[in-house]
């Protein structure tokens, strides 16, 4: 990689920094609380390792396969690992020893497969439940009715460590939509809380991707997963 593309992607990440922090002042919250996964599935090594030079250690991807590669290039690194996409059963076993957390906790059946791989290898991890907040037949995850019965299965998982929700806007949402779907994934999240379905406080909202992760934080995100604005203005 030249010099001037690992700049480039170094003024991306701190322009995104930026806009993060910004919202998160907006939304009255510091701008520590809201935290950047950056998505890797499009890019090759010298851009990681340029992201990871630019203080990215919360990396993303979609596809099992590509994080399997991509963690064992990298296992010298401080790297995070984040699957952000489905995740299917039989991919569970080579995948979970690499990861710091899974996002898309979108079936019970999953989850429970989850449970019991983590127990043979003794690795605990943490989950985030996966809303289809916006109806989309083509995504995965719970619906805002499913939840809760979900949840309660979940929480008696002694190895998944439900930690918060995942949830992404939906595909020809406006962005007043947006931000409605964000806020009912916050309101539901408030509403698992006052049930006490967990023994802890679930306190993760991982929302919004590089077109619409600031009205994310707006609505209570914690985590972003943005991927294309970190590599703007490059051929990738």
């Amino acid at each position: 990689m030249t010099n001037a593309r690992a700049a480039r992607i170094a003024e991306n990440v701190s322009a995104v920094r930026s806009r993060i922090a910004a919202a998160a002042v907006r939304s009255g919250r510091d701008a520590n609380d809201v935290s950047l996964v950056a998505v890797t599935k499009y890019v090759g090594l010298p851009e990681i390792e340029a992201l990871i030079a630019s203080g990215c250690y919360d990396l993303g991807e979609s596809r099992p396969q590509s994080l399997w590669e991509k963690a064992a290039a990298l296992s010298h690194t401080p790297v995070r690992w984040h699957l952000i996409g489905h995740l299917q059963r039989n991919k569970i076993r080579r995948t979970i020893p690499h990861l710091y957390r899974l996002h898309s906790g979108d079936s019970l059946r999953l989850l429970s497969e989850v449970d019991q791989e983590a127990l043979t290898i003794d690795h605990p991890l943490d989950v985030l439940l996966e809303i289809n907040i916006s109806g989309d037949l083509t995504k995965h995850g719970f619906s805002s009715d499913e939840l809760f019965a979900a949840a309660a299965q979940a929480a008696k998982l002694p190895r998944v460590r439900v930690r918060g929700l995942m949830a992404m806007s939906g595909l020809e949402s406006s962005t007043t939509q947006t931000r409605q779907q964000f806020a009912a994934v916050r309101m539901l999240l408030d509403e698992l809380n006052s049930r006490s379905i967990f023994p802890g406080k679930l306190t993760e909202l991982s929302m919004g991707m590089s077109d619409d992760y600031e009205s994310a934080i707006l609505e209570g995100a914690t985590m972003v997963r943005v991927g294309s604005a970190l590599f703007e203005g490059l051929d990738v």
